[in-house]
């Protein structure tokens, strides 16, 4: 049985709960109070409790039902996840080395204790006796979905296996755990590592005045004369784009690329300790022994049973389809990109760290407008006040400030209402980059919904993103990439916060097959390009004035911008990962898998290796040779998409096509997108039911049929030939 993402009910309360603010379930986490020494006592506790309810419902004496059993080693075990989730986000976001220490002691009692609960055959007999029982007649929906998935987790978590296999069964799953922490902890080293001091007004040249005012303080901070930048993406990625000083550019880029790899010392941005080659070629080999050990041929296969998707050969199928129908695009792409290069940057040879540099060029001289133009319509408290009207609006809620203990000063909290006034839900929002902090955005559930004996729990998420802060006494501006990345983030906190289902295993995003997870959140993101919208949530920084709708309708010309480079390079990552877990060996002994005949499947070789191989057969523009891009794919080797990043691929097939039903009703209506009918529709049967029911059969009870390709390929450019420029 897996590990549930679910927390426990106020009314939940360990043994020995005294003074430690990590046993208090009384109401949100006591973020103020909570110490790393705290961790290990409180563990003690909840792991105790945990193992005597579990020895408890697997007693013979104990009836095979679904109050003695599943109820009650859920009301024991809610405790262990909702402190323990409490730990790991700080770990996330609040890191310490005490912090990380005790966390990484800890973790293997935790992955141990999960893994002997899904290896727990007595347990797994129980939940068969209740699939068979009378009882199973008389059960919800809901319920009969938690056991259907319970019944599949047990066989995957190894409950199955002989038992003289699963001590090593397990020793996989508390080695494949420490190695995935191991891989985030260097990538965050090596990213906080590497610094580069601007020393001359000339190395700013063309940077945006607010990048140049973080840097400036960021070296003051530091003791450093003149300008600090740094690997983290607001400060790394806007030298990649505007920096005209190429040599500043190189280094940045070549310090990112290599970060957590064997050439990370090189050049400046990692110690041998951070190297995550090994890491990442013991990972693989656990996962290929954990699928053999289960009967796999490779870890894909297993990877895909809880998904949407069939099979890898079905996943490669439709990327390799994907690639095929988005490589002319991204062909011409690339040839006017050197060709602009050449004739206006004067660049000969186009260098790596030079793309998105003249990509930035040739937007500003085709479209007539910088992104850093764009970003100042967008400072934060207009942004926010337009995100939530587009949830008020479309959802029928109302979104406002609320108090709660945080875990750092940055940190906002909120409250989601019906219209009535009654509570729904409640968020923190944690927007800004900081040391500590793991670089990316996220959505994560401090709280689900479901009912207790003395009502209905509301849901609290997490959403966490990596933006500037504010600087110069102005409020922070984000570039539209980075409203969408907000958009985005806060469609995954919707479909945590509006679900209506009350069994906590399969209520709001738990239980959803992780290919469909990523539908309301791609869905968000699609308002960010509407007029409509944006009138609502632009202001100038300084002058106040809303988003000319001449440049709106640049923004929209541009929209599709290098989109064939883009879709290819999200292909590249999702094959790449797909090839990893089926047919890739290190080892140079092969297997069977997707893509292997004529691929040198065989060969011993490093997933940098393969990476280039699959970039070279896919890509477009060439990787540089020192690249170590996978050293940092935390996706597939520290957050839980091993064999599934095609899931942004898949779920944007869902996303486009749930989204064209509001532009039809607009169209019908001759009216806006913020459709409340189509709206309450969608919140219905998509974001309320949860992982109810299967994902497919919320896709189609929203639509009225099977989803189709046709929306992203239009929302991508991509439905007639490529035109040149």
């Amino acid at each position: 049985m897996a590990q549930h993402t679910s927390h426990p009910t106020e009314a939940q309360e360990p043994s020995n709960a005294s003074g430690n603010p990590l046993l208090d379930f009384s109401g949100l986490p006591r973020f103020g109070e909570i110490r790393p020494e705290h961790v290990t006592p409180a563990l003690d506790v909840l792991l105790a409790d945990a193992k005597a309810a579990i020895e408890h419902a697997v007693d013979p004496q104990t009836p095979a039902g679904w109050s003695d059993v599943i109820d009650a080693t859920e009301c024991a075990t809610e405790p262990l996840s909702r402190a323990w989730s409490v730990v790991g986000h700080l770990n996330a976001v609040a890191d310490t080395p005490e912090l990380r220490a005790t966390y990484s002691e800890n973790l293997p009692r935790v992955t141990e204790f999960w893994s002997s609960v899904g290896q727990n055959l007595a347990l797994f007999e129980k939940y068969k006796a209740i699939a068979a029982s009378a009882e199973y007649a008389t059960l919800n929906v809901e319920r009969k979905k938690i056991l259907e998935n319970a019944l599949r987790d047990f066989r995957l978590s190894g409950a199955e296996l002989p038992e003289e296999s699963k001590p090593r069964f397990s020793e996989l799953q508390e080695r494949q755990a420490a190695l995935a922490k191991a891989f985030s902890d260097h990538v965050l080293d090596s990213t906080n590592a590497y610094a580069y001091i601007a020393k001359s007004e000339a190395e700013l040249a063309g940077l945006p005045e607010d990048v140049v005012e973080a840097a400036r303080q960021a070296a003051q901070a530091a003791g450093a004369e003149g300008w600090k930048f740094t690997l983290h993406f607001p400060s790394y990625f806007p030298v990649m784009q505007y920096a005209a000083h190429r040599p500043m550019r190189e280094a940045m880029y070549r310090a990112y690329v290599t970060r957590a790899s064997e050439l990370g010392g090189a050049y400046g941005a990692g110690k041998s300790e951070w190297d995550n080659t090994e890491i990442m070629a013991e990972l693989l080999k656990l996962r290929r022994e954990e699928a053999q050990v289960l009967g796999y041929r490779n870890f894909a296969e297993v990877s895909l049973v809880p998904k949407m998707a069939d099979s890898p050969d079905q996943v490669v199928a439709f990327l390799d389809d994907l690639a095929q129908r988005a490589r002319p695009y991204a062909e011409e792409d690339w040839r006017e990109l050197r060709e602009f290069a050449a004739s206006e940057l004067g660049f000969a040879q186009l260098e790596p760290w030079d793309v998105a540099f003249a990509s930035e060029r040739l937007r500003e001289k085709r479209y007539a407008f910088s992104e850093n133009e764009v970003k100042q319509y967008f400072p934060e408290p207009v942004v926010l006040n337009g995100l939530f009207r587009v949830a008020e609006s479309l959802f029928g809620v109302s979104i406002r400030r609320d108090e709660a203990p945080v875990w750092h000063p940055d940190v906002r909290f909120f409250r989601v209402e019906n219209r009535d006034g009654s509570l729904v839900a409640q968020f923190y929002l944690d927007l800004y980059a900081r040391e500590g902090k793991r670089g990316g955005a996220w959505m994560d559930d401090a709280r689900s919904r479901h009912r207790t004996e003395h009502g209905v729990q509301t849901p609290v998420a997490y959403l966490t993103c990596n933006f500037s802060a504010p600087v110069g006494g102005k409020p922070a501006c984000f570039t539209h990439d980075e409203v969408i990345t907000l958009f985005h983030e806060f469609g995954h906190g919707l479909h945590h916060m509006l679900t209506r289902v009350e069994e906590l295993a399969v209520s709001g995003i738990n239980g959803v097959e992780w290919d469909a997870v990523e539908l309301p959140s791609q869905f968000m993101e699609n308002f960010c390009w509407e007029w409509d919208v944006l009138t609502g949530m632009t202001s100038h920084v300084d002058s106040g004035a809303a988003l000319p709708r001449e440049l709106f309708d640049k923004m929209l010309a541009a929209k599709n911008f290098q989109s064939g480079l883009g879709m290819l390079r999200q292909i590249v990552f999702s094959i790449f990962d797909m090839r990893l877990h089926t047919d890739f060996d290190a080892t140079g002994s092969g297997a069977a898998g997707p893509g292997a005949a004529g691929s040198g499947a065989t060969a011993a070789r490093s997933a940098n290796d393969l990476a280039r191989e699959i970039n070279e057969r896919y890509h477009v523009i060439p990787q540089a040779p020192f690249s170590r891009w996978p050293n940092t794919f935390s996706h597939i080797f520290a957050g839980g998409y091993a064999a599934g990043y095609y899931s942004y691929k898949w779920a944007e097939v869902l996303s486009a096509d749930a989204y064209a039903a509001f532009e039809d009703a607009a169209r019908a209506a001759n009216g806006s997108v913020l459709d409340s009918d189509t709206g309450r529709r969608y919140r219905r049967e998509i974001l309320e039911v949860g992982g109810s029911r299967p994902a497919m059969e919320s896709f189609k009870a929203f639509r009225g049929r099977a989803p189709t390709i046709d929306a992203l390929l239009r929302h991508n450019g991509m439905a007639g030939a490529p035109s040149a420029h």
